[in-house]
């Protein structure tokens, strides 16, 4: 693997989440794997848990991680070809991204989307000049559409709740079924989560995958295919064993915010109707908007292991790029 900006970069998924909970289980087996080298971690918008577990991760593995925030530490950057900078950005790509290539063995980019225009942040014009640019390894730490640590932790989430002994039976012989629901939220978010966990679920091919959300809330194809679409959540929920819950903006007509309806917020009425399901949420999370008090507090909710579980994916991805150079 050498770079991790979607799971299309993983050669084999099943091995990469066997080697995060290898490391779960041992988290300094690989201490010196890293030892001498330096990820650097550019942020271009905030982050806490992202940012807080790939440091951990790359500390674990021996290395030495480096965070610069760019919109409050740095010149702003300018990613256009052939721009004419006579505006507020100050440093093209073209520039920065060959010194961070210099500086660092692995170099690791957050970016957020406009949520103004669609085919600009579908272009991924960040990351894809970063590849272009810097000739070392690029980790998305969450890009304009995909989060695929993120995505990543919510497959080791749900495999290790399925590996309990405990559980074994309850799985054994069938596929879960797995909802990602739409909740929602205050303002328009992007559809990046969403986009990424169906991509991964999709490519996992392990689970009866099913997305419900209220009319006009599609996500891009390009993710969803090979999931079954519902508008009616609580059909979408009957015998589930995993509910994801996340709000996204709107995809056709970009970035906007069509209904706030407080019926689609997961409740433990609507839970009676899965089958025991765990719930996850990437956080942060808007209490008693996205999800209620009684479900985040409660005995279904995997939100606080699955944010733990960042860690975990954060390291195979790491020691499995360290591998590859």
């Amino acid at each position: 693997m050498m770079h991790f900006t979607s799971v299309q970069d993983v050669p084999d998924l099943q091995q990469l989440v066997d080697a995060a909970l290898a490391y779960k289980a041992d988290p300094y087996k690989d201490e010196n794997l890293g030892k001498r080298k330096r990820i650097g971690m550019l942020f271009l918008n905030p982050s806490m848990r992202t940012r807080l577990s790939t440091q951990v991760a790359a500390q674990q593995l021996g290395m030495e991680a480096v965070v610069f925030n760019v919109g409050s530490e740095g010149w702003a950057l300018e990613f256009e070809e052939e721009a004419i900078m006579s505006g507020t950005t100050v440093e093209h790509v073209k520039d920065a991204a060959p010194i961070m290539g210099k500086y660092f063995d692995i170099l690791c980019i957050r970016t957020f989307p406009s949520l103004k225009n669609k085919e600009d942040d579908y272009s991924e014009l960040y990351i894809r000049q970063f590849i272009k640019y810097a000739g070392i390894p690029i980790v998305s730490l969450e890009s304009a559409t995909l989060h695929p640590l993120q995505s990543l932790t919510d497959i080791i989430t749900m495999q290790e709740y399925m590996r309990q002994p405990s559980k074994a039976a309850t799985f054994s012989g069938r596929k879960p079924k797995v909802v990602l629901t739409w909740a929602p939220h205050v303002k328009p978010l992007p559809q990046c989560v969403a986009n990424s966990f169906a991509q991964w679920v999709n490519a996992w091919g392990e689970a009866d995958f099913v997305i419900t959300h209220p009319e006009d809330y599609e996500l891009s194809e390009a993710f969803t295919k090979g999931a079954r679409i519902e508008y009616n959540q609580e059909d979408a929920l009957k015998d589930a064993d995993f509910v994801y819950v996340k709000n996204w903006s709107t995809f056709t007509d970009y970035g906007k915010i069509y209904t706030n309806d407080p019926e689609w917020m997961l409740t433990n009425e609507k839970l009676a109707l899965t089958n025991e399901a765990r719930v996850m949420h990437c956080l942060p999370v808007r209490r008693n908007v996205e999800l209620s008090d009684e479900i985040l507090d409660g005995p279904n909710s995997l939100v606080t292991t699955q944010a733990g579980n960042r860690v975990w994916a954060a390291q195979a991805v790491l020691a499995s790029i360290l591998r590859a150079k």
